[in-house]
């Protein structure tokens, strides 16, 4: 390959970030008749997660590197993969790309993994043919995914209705202090919403975005405890830590995040629970 041609390569690849995915606060409301149920959730964004790298190639590659690859494997039907069939499909792209997901986040794990790669994915792509992020084509594909992708493709604090891809942005948490734990152990979000008690305890209310999470509840919380006791654990020892200003899990688990007004008191956090249960996955970080 000559200098101009290894040039030209290097300017074409593409780094997207796929950050992790709170929910602040997560109301569900009803059962719905497509199987999906009615939520209210309040969206917000890890600066960190994992990390989408696309370029044009003469054929089609898909990779998979970082601590949790072993578990994503080289998966034809991973969302990734998906994700790029589904935009080829809506935009008439013949284009065949070289895709490497490094994946530092758990799988399975209520922070919209699948979903932030799958965003990054078509944030990617649109970049690379200059497609509109708001362009409604992009946002049907999203949909089409999966009911946390819209949100992903956002990037940005929302409030989700209906199945949690009806969005409205709302002000974020100006990179507030986190610390996100899990415990590595799997639970089924279909497992997690079939357990749900039924029960309408009302929607998210209004003001600040802080003050509406304060406020607010994960009504899947039982049910993830029901199913997996250590998500219990894990909340009580977030809640015990010097600082927390919330603790709460975030989608149907297990992953929990604990908000705090110190970056200090964050780090004396992540060690503590180190300390506690090495074992556990942690990520310190700030939610935009």
């Amino acid at each position: 390959m000559s200098a101009a041609a290894a040039a030209a390569t290097a300017a074409a690849v593409l780094v997207e970030p796929a950050p992790a995915k709170l929910n602040l606060a997560l109301h569900v409301r009803a059962r719905r008749a497509d199987g999906y149920h009615e939520l209210e959730t309040l969206f917000a964004f890890a600066r960190d997660g994992d990390t989408v790298t696309l370029a044009p190639a003469e054929r089609d590659t898909f990779r998979v590197t970082g601590p949790f690859s072993e578990i994503v494997g080289d998966d034809a039907d991973n969302l990734v993969v998906r994700a790029v069939a589904a935009f080829r499909a809506a935009f008439g792209v013949d284009e065949r790309y070289a895709i490497t997901l490094d994946k530092r986040l758990p799988v399975a794990s209520g922070i919209g993994g699948g979903s932030a790669d799958a965003a990054a994915t078509l944030r990617a792509l649109a970049r690379h043919r200059g497609i509109a992020r708001d362009d409604t084509r992009l946002d049907a594909v999203a949909r089409a995914l999966g009911a946390d992708v819209p949100a992903c493709l956002l990037g940005r604090a929302a409030l989700g209705t209906g199945r949690g891809d009806d969005l409205v942005a709302i002000a974020g948490l100006g990179d507030r202090p986190a610390l996100l734990v899990n415990p590595l152990e799997k639970v089924s979000t279909a497992a997690v919403f079939a357990r749900w008690d039924g029960i309408d305890r009302g929607g998210v209310g209004e003001g600040g975005t802080l003050a509406r999470a304060l406020v607010g509840r994960n009504d899947l919380q039982p049910a993830a405890e029901a199913i997996a006791p250590t998500v219990r654990d894990l909340l009580r020892a977030l809640a015990n830590q010097p600082g927390v200003i919330l603790a709460r899990m975030s989608g149907s688990g297990a992953t929990c995040f604990a908000l705090f007004d110190e970056v200090r008191a964050r780090d004396v956090a992540a060690r503590a629970i180190s300390a506690q249960r090495p074992g556990w996955w942690q990520l310190a970080t700030t939610v935009a």
